[in-house]
């Protein structure tokens, strides 16, 4: 899998800002396929920094109503990468 392919975007709350600042965790949508590893690897030289270790979690999709109708949201996958002490990334540099 390309490593373009495994992040698909960074989450950026409240909660993970303060993460971030706290904790150095930082945290990503990523491909549902996506292993540890890959997701790992693609941080690293993306954002070339280094991982100290990846969590991952499946988020399930939402049951949404659009006027008489169901829908559901599709699932996806979330990773909370921790940084080695030192690393840092800015998703707005100031």
């Amino acid at each position: 899998m390309n490593i373009y392919d495994v992040i698909q975007k960074p989450l950026v709350t409240e909660k993970t800002s303060l993460q971030k600042d706290s904790e150095g965790v930082i945290a990503f949508q990523v491909h549902k396929d996506a292993n540890k590893l890959e997701i790992k690897d693609a941080v690293e030289k993306l954002f070339k920094v280094e991982v100290d270790k990846v969590n991952t979690i499946n988020i399930a999709g939402k049951v949404k109503r659009f006027g008489k109708n169901f829908g559901k949201r599709s699932n996806w996958k979330k990773a909370y990468v921790t940084l080695k002490e030192g690393s840092n990334v800015d998703f707005f540099e100031v």
